[in-house]
C-alpha cells in the first residue's frame, strides 16, 4: 500500500510518497507559485504513483469544518495569489481516494508524534512551533490534535514588546506586532532591510527574536 503527502507550505511543496509504515520510497520539492503551476505539479508527481490515500498539510488560515461549502480551501492566507484556493477540490478531481486535510503545523506535530511512537518513547501531548516565512504551531494533546472545527492560531498571539523594540509596528497584517509579526522571517527585512542569513548573530537583534520566541 502507497500513499502520498503535501507539505504545501508558503515557500516550497515538498510531496512525498510512502508505505503503511511510514517508510518513505520517493519524495520531490518545488517553489511555491501561483496556486495553478503549484498544485498541478504535485498532481503530476502523485499520478506517477498507485497511492491509496493523501494526506495534505497546509500553510493557511484553511478552512478545516467538513460541513463548509469552503472545506478544504486555504482561505484568507496573506500569501499573493493563493486566497480562496479550493486545494481539496483541485486533488479530488484527480484522484478518488481518501484525503486528510490539516495544517502545515499539525502536519509537522502529527510526524513528532507518530516518530515518538515508533521510537518507544511515545510523547502523548507535544506542541510543534515553526518560524518561518509565518508562525504557526499545531498541539497533540493525548492523542488527539488540539482544534477541530477551528485550529488555534498560536503564532498570532500577542507578547510583551522587548524595551529595545518598542517602535517596531510588526509585519502581520492583520495585528502588526503578533508573534508573527515579530519574528517571521520577513521581519529581519523589514528591520534592517536583509534577510536574516545575512545578519550576523552578533546583532541585537537576534536577542530581541529569542526574547520574543522563549
Amino acid at each position: 500500500m502507497l500513499v502520498g503527502s503535501i507539505e504545501a507550505g508558503g515557500t516550497k511543496f515538498v510531496c512525498a510518497v510512502g508505505d503503511e509504515d511510514y517508510r518513505i520510497k520517493d519524495s520531490i520539492h518545488f517553489p511555491t507559485t501561483t496556486p495553478e503551476e503549484t498544485i498541478q505539479k504535485a498532481i503530476d508527481y502523485f499520478k506517477k504513483f498507485d497511492i491509496e490515500a493523501l494526506g495534505i498539510a497546509s500553510f493557511g488560515p484553511i478552512e478545516l469544518r467538513k460541513n463548509s461549502p469552503k472545506y478544504g480551501y486555504i482561505t484568507s492566507t496573506p500569501k499573493p495569489g493563493w486566497k480562496d484556493t479550493n486545494f481539496i477540490g483541485k486533488m479530488k478531481e484527480n484522484f478518488d481516494i481518501p484525503m486528510f486535510w490539516t495544517t502545515d503545523v499539525n502536519g509537522s506535530a502529527y510526524g513528532e508524534y507518530v516518530m515518538s511512537t515508533l521510537s518507544n518513547e511515545k510523547i502523548d501531548s507535544l506542541v510543534y512551533y515553526t518560524i518561518g516565512t509565518g508562525v504557526g504551531a499545531g498541539a497533540i494533546s493525548n492523542g488527539d490534535f488540539v482544534g477541530d472545527v477551528g485550529h488555534p492560531e498560536m503564532g498570532h498571539t500577542f507578547l510583551k514588546r522587548h524595551p529595545d523594540d518598542l517602535d517596531f509596528k510588526g509585519i502581520c497584517p492583520y495585528h502588526g506586532d503578533c508573534l508573527e509579526g515579530l519574528v517571521a522571517g520577513p521581519t529581519f527585512d523589514a528591520r534592517l532591510g536583509k534577510p536574516g542569513k545575512e545578519v550576523p548573530l552578533t546583532d541585537h537583534t537576534w536577542d530581541i527574536m529569542a526574547y520574543y520566541v522563549a
